[in-house]
């Protein structure tokens, strides 16, 4: 299978994904505000990683909601996706938001001065 055709389900993987948390009534997911950041299809399609990251509420219970839903998530997936074969689905937390904003943090602490001298000689000479 080609990677473009990969990609183009992944990308509509992710839109569908988006608006079937929106039907979930279990509070542990209504209640996160869970946003899906990626799919990632294997290339037989057989299995998915879904890669999610919440605003509010405890990662252990936000993940054993989405266990617990991935039964329902998995048929509407079926149903709006037209694929011989529905991925089985792996929800996995995506920490790269929380990463950024760590190295954000660490960049704004450091206290970096520009050499003086440096300067000055540069400013004199013509290059």
């Amino acid at each position: 299978m080609a990677k473009y055709r990969r990609g183009r389900i992944n990308e509509e993987m992710q839109k569908e994904m988006t608006s079937i948390l929106r039907k979930v009534k279990d509070p542990r997911i209504s209640d996160a505000f869970i946003s899906i950041t990626a799919a990632d299809c294997t290339a037989d399609l057989k299995y998915a990683k879904i890669y999610y990251s919440a605003l509010r509420g405890d990662a252990k219970e936000i993940a054993k909601g989405l266990k617990a839903a991935n039964g329902f998530i998995r048929r509407e997936l079926a149903r709006s996706l037209n694929l011989r074969i529905t991925p089985e689905l792996t929800f996995l937390p995506d920490t790269s938001i929380a990463y950024g904003a760590h190295i954000a943090s660490i960049l704004e602490t450091l206290d970096i001065r520009e050499d003086e001298e440096e300067s000055e000689e540069t400013d004199g000479q013509t290059v």
